[in-house]
């Protein structure tokens, strides 16, 4: 009676070598020691820090102005609702950027002197804006523009806040798009109008498509920092989260509220870095296979 291993090498199926299937548990074992091992350092670590946080001399104190689970437990409904107006302001600034920044990278990277004016405002507007701190636009634009009193402009402080994000993110993403855009070979453009392209058709059709594609890591890397910087938008007056925090910490002068304001902004970025770190490894595995142009 024939084995499963010769059947399988009748059959012209791969049977893999006593050494190799031998090696191959090893790895196994190894893997699972350094995972125990893994663990378990973990473990001791965590219960040593844990003993020396809660066994330092003014640890009580800081547990009950900053950690309080009454306190938490009054905040985080707050804290939540105020994140919604924090989820909206992400979405829309986030795309207001991307489109801005596009149009500014494109218009720094336009070709010929008929376009010198256009390149030198976006370049002007670029370097202007990431120069500036953003709680300096912010100021300027929620508390200066009401000042003015011009008619129809608005003084809603959710959107001057988020004017006021796009203004300098818009920057940032342009410097961005201007890296990947230029990143395109010479010869893409060349082959591009060696086929009848327009020069717009090529910027459309051949070099953009691949300037987004490699710049999409740090593209989601800007727009964590958006979603963290919508909290700024408290200082005009703003219910989001933080201001939320803010109004529950000044009654009672407990600060557990911002705490729990802060876990949240953290617990909502820490899935967009991971997302960022996922994308970053599978366009660097396909470029080392030779998949992504």
């Amino acid at each position: 009676m024939k084995t499963e291993a010769a059947r399988d090498e009748a059959d012209g199926g791969y049977v893999p070598s006593p050494r190799r299937i031998e090696r191959e548990r090893f790895k196994r074992a190894r893997a699972r020691r350094a995972t125990a091992v893994a663990a378990l350092s973990t473990l001791v670590t965590a219960v040593v820090l844990y003993l020396v946080v809660t066994g330092s001399p003014g640890w009580p104190r800081t547990r009950e102005t900053f950690f309080s689970a009454e306190y938490a437990a009054k905040a985080l409904p707050k804290v939540l609702e105020g994140l919604l107006l924090n989820l909206r302001l992400l979405v829309v600034c986030g795309a207001a950027v991307l489109v801005l920044g596009l149009l500014l990278a494109v218009a720094r990277t336009l070709r010929g002197p008929v376009f010198f004016p256009l390149r030198a405002l976006a370049t002007a507007y670029t370097d202007f804006f990431r120069g500036l701190p953003l709680i300096i636009c912010l100021l300027m634009v929620v508390f200066g523009v009401p000042a003015l009193r011009l008619q129809g402009v608005t003084t809603d402080p959710v959107l001057l806040g988020g004017s006021a994000l796009v203004l300098t993110y818009s920057a940032y993403v342009a410097e961005v798009f201007r890296a990947g855009i230029e990143s395109v070979h010479p010869s893409q453009r060349a082959a591009a109008r060696s086929l009848g392209l327009s020069g717009g058709q090529t910027l459309r059709f051949v070099v953009l498509p691949q300037a987004v594609r490699r710049v999409v890591p740090p593209l989601l890397n800007d727009l964590v920092s958006l979603q963290k910087d919508t909290g700024l938008v408290s200082i005009a007056g703003a219910v989001d989260a933080v201001y939320a925090a803010q109004i529950i910490a000044g009654k009672d002068f407990n600060f557990t509220p911002y705490v729990v304001a802060g876990l949240v902004f953290v617990a909502l970025t820490i899935p967009m870095t991971r997302c960022t770190d996922w994308v970053t490894a599978r366009m660097d595995r396909r470029r080392a296979q030779g998949g992504l142009v």
